[in-house]
């Protein structure tokens, strides 16, 4: 399993056939539905319908593969050690009881179930991939934004065929499906004739940075480019590519104290870049986030 801070990717959201995983003979009976397994996993929700979520186990795979026939599973690969994943399966356990029973939360112990995560090449967690009908709709690994994790739910039950009541600009919606698929130019393009018109689209704005954001990432060795940062904290672009895979890999707070303190090292053109970055990835993260407003908070004591 790789290290947990690996850059997350969002997938093209093609159907791999699942039909020929079959459940190993289970050596003791295994519960079709529990709560997540004990021992630090991530608790449900208060307040989640227990219908909602699932504890899959290579014994009871096959029977969540058949429940997706009907109702699309979200699998999250998660594991007690993992930090980033504890992030996240909160969120996840919301959106699910929001849903009301229109999809699933499949909750999956990596360390519990090694060989459910090999043959789903789990190769980093968390992971989320959701099955519906049968087959594989990719997914993501890290920690997104909920905004963006609600996007992908958005488009899992689109693909089960579930309809999903439009909340905005279906223009938006395009978009959303080119980012998520990996086609940048499609995306940028939409994001950026959605702002021509509505220059406040707030949703718009953060798909058009989240573009620029994989852009700059694209071939970077994530663990090298850490690295090199923390080695030379006064190299700026360093600095700022170190701190861009932070956030795609779901460490925004580390993030922000990065360029925190590259703004408060620099001075003159070089400050003002490491600010202009650092407003950058506040969009992507959206005004609401918590962390964002404390890194505000940060940023203007770094300047003033």
């Amino acid at each position: 399993m790789s290290d947990p801070r690996s850059t997350p990717s969002i997938f093209t959201r093609g159907a791999v056939d699942l039909s020929s995983l079959k459940a190993p003979t289970p050596s003791r009976p295994a519960p079709d539905a529990a709560p997540a397994a004990a021992g630090g996993a991530p608790s449900p929700t208060p307040g989640a319908a227990p219908e909602t979520i699932l504890d899959v186990t290579e014994a009871n795979f096959q029977s969540v593969l058949e429940r997706s026939m009907s109702t699309p599973v979200i699998l999250d690969f998660w594991a007690d050690w993992c930090e980033p994943c504890k992030q996240l399966s909160p969120v996840l356990e919301k959106l699910a009881a929001e849903g009301g029973g229109s999809w699933l939360l499949g909750k999956v112990d990596v360390d519990a179930n090694p060989r459910l995560a090999q043959a789903l090449r789990v190769q980093g967690i968390p992971m989320v991939v959701a099955v519906v009908g049968g087959q594989l709709v990719e997914g993501f690994t890290g920690v997104l934004p909920e905004n963006q994790i609600r996007q992908y739910v958005d488009a899992v039950l689109k693909a089960g065929g579930v309809s999903v009541a439009p909340t905005e600009d279906p223009r938006l919606g395009a978009a959303d499906d080119a980012l998520m698929s990996g086609d940048l130019d499609t995306a940028e393009e939409a994001y950026r004739k959605i702002l021509a018109e509505s220059p406040a689209e707030r949703a718009a704005e953060a798909g058009l940075a989240q573009v620029e954001l994989f852009r700059r990432i694209a071939g970077a060795d994530p663990q090298a480019a850490v690295a090199k940062a923390e080695a030379d904290p006064d190299d700026l672009a360093a600095q700022r590519l170190a701190a861009d895979i932070e956030v795609v890999s779901g460490q925004a707070e580390q993030a922000y104290a990065r360029l925190v303190a590259a703004v408060r090292r620099s001075s003159g053109e070089d400050r003002d870049e490491a600010r202009k970055h650092l407003l950058s990835l506040f969009t992507v993260a959206g005004p609401d986030d918590p962390a964002v407003a404390d890194a505000r908070r940060a940023l203007a004591r770094a300047l003033f």
